[in-house]
């Protein structure tokens, strides 16, 4: 079975640099940003930063309109937002603001309305468009995604539905307190964990159907062939020894870690 390597060097300022150090990725990691309508994490202007490609998704243009000024208060706003302009805005339109919309498409950002699919979420019409751009597999891409935690509840269930909808596709939901991330029981995987940035807090979890089967090295409390289902165990509160996690089961499973505050 083959080996999926995961890190999280974008939460560093030279997640190239880092990789290239590690010897992790070739070609290098192409990202790109999905804004959601949640509150911004102070990430946001750093993994920005790295994304060749930026999405609001509905409402989330509303949060960096808002938001994003503030993280830079000594900073004009108008500024602040002339400098942060979104490649695309995408969603049913229900959320975002005329003035919002009008702002942003002055300054040629793209906006598209896709209100006639009412089936998806607004995150899920987002993966769609970054999906239909290029192959995400031989462009080596990343999505990263803020807005995508805290909130209600069936919104989080939604996003997280997202991740084994394109389960083929890196996708990583993050806020300012942890990530989360799909591990496809289709691959084995090796988590290189930073820990100037991350952990050691981590958790593995089967989402939809049990594991029948997950062996990991790594972790403080280690599973070796275990069965997690919910009703039953599930691996929580767990935390990572060293700098690598390994990861081996027979379904997909949903991992998470810590991001430590700066």
């Amino acid at each position: 079975m083959d080996v999926m390597i995961h890190s999280s060097n974008f939460l560093l300022p030279n997640p190239a640099a880092a990789d290239n150090i590690n010897g992790l990725t070739s070609p290098p990691r192409k990202y790109a940003l999905i804004i959601l309508n949640q509150r911004l994490p102070r990430i946001t202007p750093l993994l920005w930063s790295h994304a060749q490609l930026r999405v609001c998704a509905d409402g989330g243009a509303n949060r960096l309109f808002d938001e994003l000024p503030k993280l830079f208060p000594q900073d004009d706003a108008v500024a602040v937002r002339q400098k942060y302009k979104p490649d695309v805005i995408k969603g049913d339109m229900d959320s975002v603001r005329n003035e919002v919309v009008d702002f942003y498409s002055n300054l040629g950002t793209a906006i598209i309305d896709a209100s006639y699919d009412q089936d998806t979420t607004d995150l899920h019409k987002c993966v769609i468009y970054i999906h239909g751009l290029s192959d995400p597999q031989k462009s080596n891409l990343c999505i990263l995604v803020v807005g995508a935690l805290g909130g209600r509840f069936d919104h989080e269930i939604g996003n997280i539905n997202v991740l084994y909808h394109f389960s083929s596709m890196r996708i990583i939901l993050l806020n300012d307190d942890c990530l989360i991330q799909l591990l496809p029981g289709t691959h084995h995987h090796e988590i290189h964990i930073n820990p100037s940035i991350e952990g050691p807090h981590c958790g593995l979890a089967p989402f939809g159907m049990p594991s029948q089967s997950t062996t990991t090295t790594g972790l403080q409390w280690d599973l070796r062939n275990t069965e997690m289902k919910f009703g039953g165990l599930i691996s929580t509160s767990n935390t990572a020894k060293g700098e690598i996690v390994t990861v081996c089961s027979d379904s997909d499973l949903i991992w998470t870690i810590s991001i430590k505050k700066a």
